[in-house]
């Protein structure tokens, strides 16, 4: 009897252990975040039934297809999407003019704002896909020696490596 008693609960020890083995081999794997060329953004702004939105803050790409009703097509925010729109973000504006990465000129409040805004809204709510060229590459198209994907939001060594 006592046996018995000690076989099954060295059964159900091993198949607890299995399961987590299981679930640890099962995890979901996000998708790397990497480098977005401008025209492969452009590809992203919502135009497309059943294709992710992407919108660029400052260098870094996000998916805000979960905020479709504000980005998606005919959505208030649409005009943000496709593209990076740092300076829209930064002056609160959806003048066709200020949706470019373009930052000069922009008051210290502005700016400040803009910091806000990156850290509590999007890099909060919405998941990093990539990076532009812009933030990865200098202007003449050689590697920006201070980016560090490491110090980059959600690096993760297998994700990127």
């Amino acid at each position: 009897m006592q046996c018995t008693q000690i076989l099954i609960v060295f059964s159900a020890v091993l198949l607890v252990c299995l399961a987590s083995d299981r679930k640890l081999k099962e995890k979901t794997v996000s998708k790397p975040v990497r480098l977005i060329t401008e025209e492969e953004l452009e590809i992203y702004d919502g135009s497309q039934d059943g294709q992710p939105v992407y919108m660029a803050i400052k260098g870094v790409v996000f998916d805000v297809t979960k905020g479709k009703e504000f980005y998606g097509k005919g959505a208030p925010y649409n005009a943000l999407v496709g593209k990076d729109s740092t300076r829209a973000v930064a002056k609160m504006s959806l003048d066709p003019e200020d949706l470019t990465h373009d930052t000069a000129g922009l008051t210290k409040e502005q700016l400040e704002s803009l910091d806000r805004i990156f850290t509590g809204t999007y890099k909060a709510k919405y998941p990093i896909v990539g990076y532009t060229a812009r933030h990865m590459l200098n202007e003449d198209g050689s590697p920006n020696k201070d980016f560090k994907p490491e110090d980059q939001p959600h690096f993760t060594l297998n994700d990127e490596l």
